[in-house]
C-alpha cells in the first residue's frame, strides 16, 4: 500500500502524507490552503455555503459534482479533483455562472454566494435546464436575505453568456493523480485504508472489525465535526472497484454499496415513478452526490428514506465477511434501534432490488415539515396487488415509526383477502395501534404519526381507485 493521498486542486497536483485523515476538505482549504471562499456555515451538509465542485471518474468519463465541503474528509478525495469557488472565472472573465449572478442581482450579505456560485457551476455542463431542475440544483443552499427568484433566474439565464473557453479536459490531471494501489494513510493517530478491490476491503473490514467504514460520510462526518468522536480506523469506499455499480435486467436492480443516490436515481426512479420522486426529495443535490444507497441500508437509521420503499419491493441484502458472502431479505437486515444482523467484520456490499410488475403499483409518500432536504416525520411505502377486486397480497412499510423501518404486519393482515374498498381500508385502520407505537419528537408527535400513517394508506386507496391526489410527496400540509 503506498502512504501518500493524492488529488488534484484548483489544477495543480497534492501529494498529502502527514494530514489527520479525519480532517474535512473544509478545514483543510481554509486553515492549511487560505481558499477561504469556501464557507463554514452550519457544518453539518445542510446549508451549502461550503460547496464546491468535485470531479471524478464515473464509468470511464470525468463528472463534476456539487457536494458539501464540511463533510467531505480528506481521504475520500484521493483520485479526484477538487474545484473551490476561486478557480472558475477565465483570466479575464467571469464564469457564466458568477456573471449571471452580478447581472441579476442575486447576491446581497454574499455570504451563501460562493456555496451557490458553486452548486450553479457543478450544474452548468448540463446545458439549460428547465426551472424545476435548477430549483433542484440550488435545493441545499440557504439564502436569508436575497431570495431564491434571482438566483434561480441566474441558473436559468447563465447559459445565454459565452461559454467559459478558459476550461480544460480534465481527463488528463485525473489520470496524473489515479492509482491502482490502495491507500494507508496514518497521522495524528488515526490510520484510514482506501482499498482499490473489493477483496482488499473484506480484508481490510475482517483485519479491523473496530473500523468505521466510510462511504460518503453524510452520517460519519457529523460523527466527528458535530459529536467531536476521534475514530482511530476508517475504512473508505469510494475507490473500491465496482463497488458503485448500477446493473439494471430486465427482472431486478442490482446496486453495489457505495453507488451514491445520484448514480443510482435513474434506475430506482426505472423501478417506480414515486421512488424516484422520493430520491429527488432525499437530502440534496450534494447530500445526494456523496450519499450511498448501501450505507443509508447500513447505518440502520429508523428515519432513512431508502429502506422503506426497499423493503417493500421486497429487495435482497448482500452482506460479505472476507471471502464469504450471503444474501437475506433487507427486512431481515432490521433487527432493532441501533442493532442490525451484521457480524463483526462484515459488511453491505449490495442491494437487489426486484422490479414490481408494474412500476405504478409502488407507492411512496414522505411527510416533513419542509419540501427539501428535510429529516422525515414519517414515510409509507405501499405495494398492493389487486386480483379480481381483492387484495391478493400487500406489503406496507413505513420508516419513522419504530426503531426500525418496519413492515405493517396487521394491517397487512386486515387487508388481504379483502374487496379492495374504502370500507375495507377504514376497517382496517384500528390496526395500526397494534403494528406501530410511534414516539414524540421535535418533527412530530406520536399521535401525529399515527394519524399520517393511517391517512397515507387512505391515500393510496384512493389513488389507485383512479381518484389521483395533487399533493404527493408535497410534505405535511397534505394531511391538513
Amino acid at each position: 500500500m503506498r502512504d501518500t493521498l493524492r488529488f488534484v486542486l484548483n489544477g495543480e497536483a497534492v501529494s498529502l502524507s502527514d494530514v489527520d485523515p479525519r480532517t474535512t476538505l473544509l478545514d483543510w482549504l481554509r486553515e492549511r490552503r487560505r481558499l477561504t471562499g469556501t464557507k463554514e456555515g452550519c457544518n453539518e451538509g445542510d446549508c451549502g455555503a461550503c460547496t464546491v465542485g468535485v470531479t471524478r471518474l464515473e464509468d470511464g468519463v470525468p463528472r463534476r459534482r456539487a457536494v458539501n465541503a464540511c463533510i467531505q474528509l480528506l481521504p475520500m478525495l484521493d483520485g479526484a479533483s477538487v474545484t473551490t469557488v476561486e478557480a472558475i472565472a477565465g483570466p479575464e472573465r467571469l464564469h457564466p455562472a458568477q456573471q449571471a449572478m452580478v447581472d441579476l442581482h442575486g447576491s446581497q450579505c454574499g455570504f451563501c454566494t460562493p456555496g451557490f456560485v458553486m452548486s450553479l457551476w457543478s450544474a452548468y455542463p448540463d446545458g439549460p435546464q428547465p426551472r424545476r431542475a435548477v430549483e433542484d440544483a440550488i435545493a441545499g443552499n440557504l439564502c436569508r436575505c436575497t431570495g431564491y427568484g434571482p438566483i434561480l433566474e441566474s441558473g436559468e439565464k447563465m447559459h445565454a453568456l459565452p461559454a467559459p473557453d478558459w476550461e480544460t479536459d480534465p481527463l488528463p490531471a485525473l489520470e496524473a493523480v489515479a492509482s491502482a494501489e490502495s491507500l494507508a494513510l496514518t497521522a495524528a493517530g488515526c490510520t484510514a485504508y482506501v482499498p482499490a478491490t473489493e477483496d482488499e476491503l473484506a480484508t481490510l473490514v475482517a483485519a479491523h472489525p473496530e473500523a468505521v467504514i466510510v462511504a460518503g460520510a453524510t452520517d460519519v462526518g457529523l460523527w466527528i465535526t458535530k459529536r467531536l468522536m476521534e475514530p482511530a480506523a476508517l475504512i473508505f469506499v469510494n475507490r473500491v472497484k465496482g463497488f458503485d455499480r448500477v446493473v439494471e435486467t430486465p427482472t431486478h436492480v442490482e446496486l453495489g454499496a457505495g453507488a451514491t443516490y445520484a448514480r443510482a436515481a435513474a434506475a430506482l426512479a426505472s423501478l417506480s415513478p414515486d421512488l424516484g420522486e422520493m430520491v429527488r426529495r432525499l437530502g440534496s443535490v450534494q447530500v445526494r452526490n456523496s450519499g450511498c444507497v448501501g450505507a443509508n441500508i447500513a447505518n440502520g437509521s429508523p428515519i432513512g428514506d431508502g429502506p422503506p420503499p426497499l423493503i417493500a419491493l421486497g429487495a435482497e441484502l448482500v452482506l460479505r465477511k472476507g471471502d464469504a458472502a450471503r444474501t437475506i431479505p433487507l427486512e431481515d437486515f432490521f433487527l432493532d434501534y441501533g442493532k442490525q444482523d451484521r457480524a463483526p467484520g462484515e459488511y453491505v456490499s449490495a442491494v437487489r432490488i426486484p422490479r414490481p410488475k408494474s412500476p405504478d403499483s409502488l407507492k411512496v409518500y414522505k411527510i416533513s415539515k419542509r419540501f427539501d432536504q428535510d429529516i422525515t416525520a414519517t414515510l409509507g411505502a405501499f405495494l398492493i396487488e389487486i386480483a379480481d377486486g381483492a387484495v391478493a397480497s400487500a406489503s406496507i412499510v413505513y420508516g419513522g415509526m419504530a426503531g426500525i423501518p418496519k413492515r405493517a404486519r396487521a394491517v397487512e393482515a386486515a387487508l388481504l383477502g379483502r374487496p379492495w374498498t374504502l370500507e375495507t381500508v377504514e376497517a382496517a385502520l384500528p390496526a395500526y395501534a397494534e403494528d406501530f407505537q410511534p414516539m414524540s419528537d421535535m418533527r412530530a408527535s406520536a399521535e401525529y404519526r399515527l394519524r399520517a400513517a393511517q391517512n397515507l394508506l387512505l391515500k393510496t386507496f384512493h389513488e389507485t381507485s383512479g381518484a389521483p391526489s395533487k399533493t404527493r410527496l408535497v410534505g405535511a400540509e397534505a394531511l391538513a
